[in-house]
């Protein structure tokens, strides 16, 4: 995904239904492989696929490591980017959905206005 922008990335990432699987089981706690593994039929190595995806791909998540443990976390910035930017087409619609509701409340008034004259 060389040379594409963040939040393209970011949303490819989001496009996978494991990975948005995984960062729903991320907003609790921090977690290894092996525990975001266990909810999937799927080997611990393509759960590390995904993860490798959501970090260096979107940097949705960060790892750390502990001793022997390494843990995901998930990082909320690249989230809150496709927010926002889906947040403006939501008041867009909420906008032009209002003015058509508007609309088609002066045509029926004037539809019953004409039934009444009839």
């Amino acid at each position: 995904m060389a040379g594409t922008d963040h939040l393209s990335r970011v949303f490819s990432a989001l496009a996978d239904p494991t990975r948005r699987a995984i960062l729903a089981e991320l907003v609790a706690r921090d977690a290894t492989v092996t525990e975001l593994s266990a909810p999937f039929p799927m080997s611990m190595p393509a759960v590390s696929r995904h993860l490798k995806v959501l970090e260096e791909a979107a940097a949705l998540i960060s790892r750390r490591r502990s001793g022997k443990w390494r843990a995901s976390h998930l990082e909320t910035a690249p989230l809150r980017e496709a927010a926002d930017w889906i947040d403006r087409f939501r008041r867009f619609w909420n906008t032009s959905l209002g003015h058509l509701d508007a609309h088609l409340a002066a045509v029926q008034a004037a539809e019953r206005l004409d039934k009444k004259e009839l």
